[in-house]
């Protein structure tokens, strides 16, 4: 079993950044690809952004390509999505998502299904 934590969500003013972190609880996230998603009041949890196993890979939805910047430190564990250039938009709760199992190190994924552990989730507020 693995637990994800997200952390550094807030409250900011549009055109603001915030970085967010994910860490597993007794892994080692180097082994895994990740996941960001989010969910805006009233509407379906949505992709955000997703990284490879290697770092390398990324995906991101096209209403924040350009903003967000998906990476990894895997000597500490962590993933991280920089968000810049907010936008009210972007008010959401963010979750982090990883997917056990073994595959590619190039492998990333983009739908939710394809993740088997989610963290609690940080909430991201967007004033105008």
């Amino acid at each position: 079993q693995v637990q994800l934590v997200e952390s550094g969500g807030g409250l900011v003013q549009a055109g603001d950044s915030l970085r967010l972190s994910c860490a597993p609880s007794g892994r080692t996230f180097s082994n895994y690809a990740v996941g960001w998603f989010r969910q805006a009041p009233g509407k379906e949890r949505e992709f955000v952004a997703a990284i490879s196993r290697s770092g390398r890979n990324t995906d991101y939805v096209d209403s924040v390509k350009g903003r967000f910047t998906i990476s990894r430190d895997n000597s500490k564990n962590t993933v991280a999505l920089q968000m810049s250039s907010l936008k009210p938009e972007d008010t959401a709760v963010y979750y982090c998502a990883t997917r056990g199992g073994y595959y590619a190190e190039s492998v990333y994924y983009t739908t939710q299904g394809a993740y088997d552990y989610w963290g609690q989730g940080t909430r991201v507020s967007v004033s105008s």
